[in-house]
């Protein structure tokens, strides 16, 4: 009987994992692995177009030649779309085995739109309209925490991104509570609602390094990356203390740790499909390291040296109008919002060199 793989043991210690990228090869190949969802954006599917040239390239210049009125944006979204339908397809037979409960696919609304929930609000509605097992992405930001309540209530799954701290995790699980209460008094069933906040743990890691850097602190790297490790493990213990009915996703990988020490927590661990492959060929032992605290030497170094870790990691850390300029935050944005314009610089080659 051939040995169980890492991400089998993983599962049996009681957390979800998923694929980092709706790339249908590679999620396919994900879901035979024992995955039970899929993450994207916008960045996340150019770069299944710019993997897949050959597959995605001719379905864009189809698109074109389909639709002559559209813009890049609409091309753009519609191939998000297409994107998103077969990558649903893939994870449905999770969807419909688990009676909804699994088997989720995210798909996020248009970075550009983070200051304004009305338009996060209606294209979250579109996007959870392609396909019954859709999760909707919008950033952990005032505008975006205020989508997401609303399309709770409209009895949407969503998934908060765009996030990095336990305020912002305790914020959006406070208006999704808030949501899954009015979808109720509503009379909207609510029983395949399984909503998810994502903390991009490595994203935490990367803004303190920076902050190292611009600031020559004498702090060692390695203190560092267990930054994310304690604040992910801090809004796990809230969550789990308040019973919130949303699920903890750890997204943006650095290390290894970013999987094995969250294993056996009832969370989601997202991991790119890199990652994942190279923890099933690993020697790390899979064992329950959830509720293992940082060790108070290495929190006194990063409480003494980073005011922004002591931000991210205190429940009272950050007023909710500080959500957007925190640095991390500030970071993701631009990455979104420039991955999105290269997207549509593809789309807009493609348009003009017909």
């Amino acid at each position: 009987m051939s040995m169980k793989s890492k991400m089998q043991q993983t599962s049996e210690l009681g957390s979800d994992w998923w694929n980092d990228s709706n790339d249908h090869e590679e999620l396919q190949h994900a879901v035979n692995e024992g995955a039970v969802g899929a993450t994207s954006n916008p960045v996340i599917t150019c770069a299944a177009v710019k993997n897949h040239p050959n597959v995605w390239l001719p379905v864009i210049d189809n698109m074109i030649e389909s639709n002559p009125t559209y813009s890049e944006d609409e091309i753009l979204w519609a191939l998000i779309d297409e994107v998103g339908m077969k990558a649903a397809a893939i994870l449905l037979p999770v969807y419909e085995k688990t009676n909804g409960q699994k088997g989720k696919l995210s798909l996020q609304v248009n970075p550009k739109y983070y200051r304004n929930p009305e338009l996060m609000i209606e294209q979250g509605k579109h996007l959870a309209s392609i396909a019954p097992n859709v999760a909707v992405k919008c950033p952990a930001l005032p505008a975006g925490i205020e989508a997401l309540e609303k399309l709770t209530a409209n009895g949407i799954c969503i998934n908060a991104t765009v996030s990095f701290t336990v305020p912002q995790a305790v914020q959006v699980a406070e208006a999704v509570e808030r949501g899954l209460d009015q979808a109720e008094k509503d009379g909207i069933n609510i029983e395949n609602l399984t909503p998810y906040v994502t903390i991009m743990v490595g994203r935490i890691d990367d803004h303190l390094k920076r902050v190292k850097q611009s600031e020559n602190l004498d702090v060692d790297p390695e203190i560092i990356d267990w930054a994310s490790i304690a604040v992910f493990k801090n809004a796990y213990k809230i969550f789990q203390k308040r019973g919130y009915r949303s699920k903890l996703l750890a997204a943006a990988f650095r290390s290894h740790k970013h999987w094995s020490e969250f294993v056996g927590g009832d969370i989601v661990i997202s991991m790119p499909y890199e990652w994942w492959n190279k923890f099933n060929a690993s020697d790390i032992e899979v064992i329950n390291r959830m509720n293992d605290p940082v060790d108070s030497e290495t929190m006194d170094k990063l409480s003494q040296n980073f005011n922004d870790f002591n931000r991210a990691f205190d429940e009272d850390g950050m007023a909710i109008d500080e959500f957007e300029f925190f640095g991390a935050s500030r970071h993701t944005m631009d990455t979104f919002l420039n991955g999105y314009d290269e997207f549509i610089q593809i789309i807009r080659s493609r348009m003009i060199n017909r």
